[in-house]
């Protein structure tokens, strides 16, 4: 990181890379929006309602000019950017964390981060607890367990409902979509269970986290519970997020919790392991 003010680069402008522009444009993050980029021609509405009118870069450009690149994209998209900009020394905060199932990815752009003197954010997102955790797996852990529920509309389009042709909007009562590994419901619920990747990182792995998903359509809420077992006791966790007003799929804490660690990175005090 450069000394001064932080300059920041968005990758995606959707609900989550949206709400990161507006923040920092507000001064609610003391840094400089300085670059975005997304597909979508959209983009340039964006750029024309901000203070600060950010230019619209391809990724290699906006690594070279920020100190820092917010991915709020997708899993396909970390794949494609993080190379180059951690190559760029550049530092990357990913939120499509559920990328990071695939080992061999994450060990490459660990090495790059390490030969390039640049570093690899992850927020919390929408769970509690991952300080916790954290510092539990110092003890040893023994098993960790997530159990998401939303409304049967959260999960519309997710690949694992679509290959099996799970009609959403006639679900009456709570059931039991899923059961499995971290690494197999990051890609069975790709734009769903981010948190399962990042309890996977902070705690015992993508293979031995286990993950249940179920779709309630008495909800108004993202639920997600979690439990910890280990040498230090028991952690249970529980979240109650209301989903964010931009996308259902994502809860609005999950937006809040990608602003306060930028917000984090301004600041002279760290509170938190």
């Amino acid at each position: 990181m450069t000394e001064g003010r932080l300059k920041i680069g968005v990758f995606g402008c959707g609900a989550i890379g949206s709400a990161i522009c507006r923040a920092i444009d507000k001064g609610v993050i003391d840094a400089d929006l300085v670059a975005i980029c997304d597909r979508d021609p959209a983009i340039e509405h964006l750029a024309d309602s901000l203070a600060t009118h950010p230019e619209a870069m391809n990724i290699r450009r906006m690594a070279k000019s920020v100190d820092i690149v917010v991915e709020a994209a997708s899993q396909d998209a970390v794949r494609r950017i993080a190379p180059a900009v951690l190559s760029a020394g550049c530092d990357l905060m990913v939120m499509s964390v559920g990328a990071f199932s695939d080992a061999e990815l994450l060990a490459r752009l660990k090495d790059l981060a390490r030969r390039n003197r640049c570093r690899i954010y992850i927020p919390s997102g929408a769970v509690a607890g991952i300080d916790g955790i954290k510092s539990a797996k110092v003890g040893g852990i023994e098993s960790v367990v997530l159990t998401t529920r939303k409304p049967p509309s959260g999960f519309s389009g997710a690949p694992y409902v679509e290959a099996r042709g799970i009609d959403l909007s006639s679900l009456t009562e709570e059931t039991l979509l899923f059961e499995g590994s971290a690494a197999d419901a990051v890609q069975a619920f790709p734009a769903n269970v981010n948190v399962a990747g990042t309890l996977s990182l902070a705690g015992i792995g993508y293979e031995d986290t286990v993950v249940r998903i179920i779709a309630d359509p008495k909800l108004t809420r993202n639920v997600h519970e979690i439990v910890v077992k280990g040498e230090f006791g028991v952690l249970t966790v529980k979240n109650e997020n209301l989903p964010s007003p931009m996308n259902p799929k994502t809860s609005y804490i999950a937006v809040l919790s990608a602003i306060a660690t930028l917000k984090k990175l301004t600041e002279p005090v760290w509170v938190g392991t």
